[in-house]
């Protein structure tokens, strides 16, 4: 077989299967959620949009992220 007749073979099917991979190729377009409730947005539990409670900072918090750096340094 001559050279430029494989070369011309390999381009076919090298298109081929581009054209394959392009066609099979699905890409989601944008859309927009909506739900009844108007919390599409937020998927979370109805009992949990109720209780909201403040989460305090530990005073130890400081301390604890301090040792964390500190343990990330190379011994020696």
């Amino acid at each position: 077989m001559k050279l430029e007749i494989a070369r011309g073979l390999f381009l076919v099917g090298a298109l081929g299967v581009a054209s394959l991979a392009a066609a099979a190729w699905h890409q989601p377009g944008p859309s927009v959620l909506s739900d009844s409730d108007g919390f599409g947005y937020c998927r979370i539990p109805a009992n949990a949009r109720t209780h909201a409670e403040q989460v305090r900072p530990d005073q130890d918090l400081l301390l604890f992220m301090f040792s964390l750096t500190q343990g990330l340094k190379p011994q020696g």
